[in-house]
């Protein structure tokens, strides 16, 4: 069986319980090693054999997948953060699934939300937000034109972009011209929840400069919205005393 696990923001104790019972019991491991903190393959046992997938191709991938499975050995791929999100697994599974391979998904806690936590966020403040958008700029991997930063940003609602801290001038342009004014909150978040995390606030305007200031060009998420600032926003109704629920009555 391939388990497709989700190792969380960074931090080694963020992993979920699933997943590190799958660690524990896995044959093999391929783990993204440009991003997955190497420090959760201390949960793997003396027997564990770990591949490093980002010297690899998709191809030399699934070949060890395919012979850990003819030898019938458990196999984890290990992917940063939770696989949905940004994990090219899809073309992974669609090999397996030629070859007749089972797998399983297990969630892991995605970048955004360690980035949350880092800054003590809600991105989806009542007055303020009621949606979250997660998206990327293009780079070698194209967007779609409908899914344009510009398109994103006339919202005005919470954004999380990934893979962009490298070109946060383009990306503070493109903003603005969707819609966002120069000085909407802000905030950039280096290694969410790794023990050398870095997060600053500022605006769409000072993305760039504030990013240049502390040396931040990758691994590094981008928050955008009024919900980073957290004010003027109203009282969630679900706890209001006037309001009536399945297991609370109103309160004069």
């Amino acid at each position: 069986m391939i388990y497709f696990v989700g190792a969380g923001t960074g931090a080694v104790d963020l992993i979920t319980v699933r997943g590190k019972r799958l660690l524990e019991t896995a044959d093999v491991v391929i783990y993204a090693g440009s991003l997955v903190n190497p420090e959760l393959l201390k949960y793997t046992g003396d027997h564990c054999v770990a591949y490093n997938s980002a010297e690899m191709t998709l191809e030399e991938v699934v070949e060890v997948m395919r012979r850990s499975e003819e030898a019938g050995k458990t196999t984890v791929r290990l992917h940063t953060g939770d696989p949905s999100v940004y994990g090219a697994v899809r073309e992974q599974m669609d090999v397996l699934d030629s070859l007749g391979i089972s797998y399983e998904s297990c969630p892991g806690v995605s970048a955004c939300f360690g980035a949350a936590a880092s800054l003590n966020l809600e991105y989806t403040l009542p007055g303020i937000s009621q949606s979250l958008i997660i998206t990327r700029m293009e780079g070698k991997t194209p967007v779609p034109e409908r899914e344009s930063i510009e398109s994103l940003a006339s919202h005005g609602t919470s954004m999380a972009i990934y893979l962009s801290a490298g070109m946060l001038k383009e990306l503070s342009r493109r903003l603005q011209k969707g819609g966002y004014l120069p000085e909407t909150p802000a905030a950039i978040v280096y290694k969410a929840t790794w023990p050398d995390e870095k997060a600053f606030v500022c605006t769409v305007e000072t993305l760039e400069e504030t990013a240049k200031a502390h040396r931040i060009t990758k691994t590094a998420l981008i928050l955008v919205g009024d919900a980073v600032a957290h004010q003027n926003y109203q009282r969630s109704r679900l706890y209001a005393p006037d309001f009536e629920t399945e297991f609370r009555g109103k309160r004069e």
